[in-house]
């Protein structure tokens, strides 16, 4: 049922699988009936009923029947994204985030930080704006291969 669940891009960002992401919180199966609890990387997520219905989707397609539920009272976390989707990350030219044990950063360490570049791996960075296309991810410029970049927020 995890690998059926993994093979769903995220809507967002297609590169990283949803399990990948860490939305999908837990998975029991009990009899024919396979229940799928997942948190969304934010409450407002337009790709919320996207999501179940693709896990719906995957869940029937194995011959079970789904019963998928958004779990609201545990917020996601950036720690949830795998070692596999923080690399996948980087592959497709977005910087993962620090772990959250870093601390949340403030705006001067976002300006001011050693984030490295996706592409040539250079320390060399400098925020351009805070406010990336998400709540959680600000734009950053490398001044080594000159390529701007989404660099992801601890969350």
């Amino acid at each position: 049922m995890w690998r059926a669940l993994a093979g769903i891009p995220d809507p967002e960002i297609p590169v990283i699988s949803i399990v990948d992401l860490g939305v999908v919180k837990n998975v029991r199966i009990e009899d024919e009936r396979v229940h799928v609890d997942f948190t969304p990387t934010f409450m407002g997520c337009p790709a919320l009923e996207t999501m179940r219905t693709q896990m719906e989707e995957a869940i029937r397609g194995l011959g079970a029947e789904p019963e998928v539920e958004v779990v609201l009272d545990d917020s996601w976390s950036t720690d949830r994204i795998s070692a596999e989707g923080r690399e996948k990350l980087r592959e497709a030219g977005f910087a993962p985030p620090a772990p959250r044990s870093a601390g949340q950063p403030t705006l001067i360490q976002l300006e001011r930080g050693p984030f490295r570049c996706p592409y040539c791996r250079s320390t060399d960075t400098k925020l351009e704006n805070v406010f990336g296309p998400t709540p959680c991810r600000s734009l950053r410029y490398c001044n080594t291969c000159r390529q701007p970049f989404e660099q992801f927020k601890t969350i």
